[in-house]
């Protein structure tokens, strides 16, 4: 975690998550953010039973359904750890009472916000204009540890193929 949070360790709680735990089901109220020691983890939406992995996350991340937890709505996708996770949590009320008291955090999170809607942002528009080949290009330039610790099946749903179409781009490369 970043030094500007060392005032508040206090209000944080260190949770050991083993793999494949739904830390968030899509449709709850997200209570708690999630900051990663140690670990992977995804978020994913359910159509129509068929899971689609929308983000990874590493070490050094914050992870929440930050539209939930702000606003109290139910989220729009689950959040799933991929690893055993080490991950330090704080609720929502203590991370309220903390962006209240530190105009330094408040403006670290809108930066993380907006980093946030700009890989959005970027995800959305190669989806529309690139193929599933440059797609994967661009993921493993961003994440080149991904295919070590990510399964692939999560990676194609990621890049919106099916296993067999991922396996015959990396066979290409």
């Amino acid at each position: 975690m970043a030094k500007e949070w060392d005032p508040f360790r206090p209000y944080f709680k260190q949770q050991e998550v083993p793999a494949k735990t739904v830390l968030l089901a899509e449709g709850k109220v997200s209570k708690t953010m999630f900051f990663i020691e140690k670990g992977c983890l995804r978020t994913w939406i359910n159509n129509d039973g068929k899971e689609i992995t929308t983000q990874f996350f590493f070490e050094g991340d914050s992870v929440s359904s930050i539209e939930s937890f702000r606003t109290n709505q139910p989220s729009l996708y689950s959040i799933e750890t991929l690893e055993p996770c080490i991950l330090q949590t704080i609720s929502q009320s203590d991370f309220r009472q903390i962006i209240e008291n530190s105009p330094e955090l408040r403006n670290k999170l809108e930066e993380h916000l907006f980093k946030r809607f700009l890989q959005s942002q970027q995800l959305f528009y190669s989806y529309l204009k690139n193929k599933p080949q440059k797609r994967y290009e661009e993921l493993i330039a961003q994440y080149p540890h991904i295919v070590q610790r990510v399964p692939q099946h999560y990676i194609a749903s990621y890049l919106g193929i099916t296993s067999v179409s991922l396996s015959r781009i990396r066979n290409r490369r």
